[in-house]
């Protein structure tokens, strides 16, 4: 066993898992795992750049992780950055901080690696396990991007980060510029405050936005209709939009992750969440059990997405794992 540490940052969050892990059986034994929103992507769609409360609330969490890090002993760590820091132009000053507080240096990876480790961490515990077979469609859906990975059984394409699969893994990779943060800012946010609930042209707006971010990810992974019973593939949606309309579909009274880990969703169930959360107000969203909230204002958007991918897919179900790029970053550096 190696007692990793891996942190994944975000646009909207930033998450911790120390485990044990064992390549050898394919085991891997958690020993923490924490979330906080700081929301790092605030206003990089509009500035380009990271803004300072956005650092400040970034490095607080940081300050805690590292104190999990040092308790636990984890002897490798590694720390991932996505989205927001991809598109900062002052990235420079958020990798000097996460270096002096963690001691190590924040990758800013590529849309593809990211697709790539959220694929691995979501499908390792799956394969060969006959009541989620393969091959799979994954879906992530965060903050400033979606990624989608199309593959077979057995994870493959992430030792060292770098792109590109093999064997029975990964096969198509793309991410695109959707999330439900840059979308609720690039088009809920009038005058600097959040339509709410939003108009319908403005839920139209998000639509068309996210059908032509489809467009796009169709160019490299088969998406049309590629999760209809006959084509066989499985929908396994991750991250925290996939995760609480999960939660509100099976009627939790609190967040419960153990619950919502390999839950089945119907489409109809998510077209009816999505439906009531464009509808409903922020105090009427913030009511809901399951809510975190630093999802409260995005969390229509997220639906939103979600629902588009299951009907350009033809998926009748989404599968949801609570095991996604975290999982993945810990299995790189066993």
């Amino acid at each position: 066993m190696t007692r990793v540490a891996a942190v994944d940052c975000g646009t909207n969050s930033i998450r911790l898992l120390v485990a044990d892990a064992d390549p050898a059986t394919g085991e891997l034994v958690e020993l923490d795992r924490r979330m906080k929103i700081v929301r790092l992507g605030q206003g990089v769609d509009r500035t380009g750049r990271l803004a300072p409360e956005a650092l400040e609330r970034t490095f607080a969490a940081c300050r805690e992780y590292a104190e999990v890090v040092r308790e636990l002993g984890a002897e490798r760590v590694r720390f991932v950055a996505t989205s927001a820091s991809r598109d900062a132009e002052n990235r420079a000053e958020f990798v000097r901080g996460v270096v002096e507080i963690l001691g190590v240096e924040p990758e800013v990876i590529t849309g593809d690696q990211e697709a790539e480790f959220s694929f691995t961490g979501a499908t390792k515990e799956l394969t060969g396990h006959d009541h989620v077979a393969g091959p799979y469609l994954v879906v992530d859906i965060g903050g400033g991007s979606t990624e989608f990975v199309e593959g077979g059984e057995g994870g493959g394409g992430v030792e060292g980060g770098e792109g590109g699969g093999g064997g029975d893994g990964v096969r198509a990779a793309r991410s695109v510029d959707i999330g439900c943060v840059r979308l609720t800012e690039r088009h809920l946010v009038v005058d600097g405050r959040i339509t709410d609930p939003p108009t319908e042209d403005q839920i139209a707006a998000i639509r068309a936005d996210v059908e032509r971010a489809l467009d796009l990810a169709e160019e490299t992974v088969p998406l049309s209709r590629a999760c209809r019973p006959a084509d066989g593939h499985a929908l396994v949606g991750l991250a925290g939009s996939v995760t609480t309309v999960a939660g509100i579909a099976l009627g939790l009274k609190e967040y419960d992750s153990s619950a919502i880990h390999h839950s089945r969703i119907t489409l109809g169930q998510v077209r009816a969440i999505t439906g009531k959360l464009l509808g409903a107000g922020h105090a009427e969203r913030a009511e809901i059990p399951v809510m975190h909230p630093g999802r409260v204002d995005v969390i229509g958007a997220g639906a939103l997405i979600l629902l588009s991918i299951m009907e350009r897919t033809g998926a009748e179900e989404v599968v949801v794992s609570e095991h996604d790029i975290l999982d993945g970053i810990a299995w790189s550096i066993a």
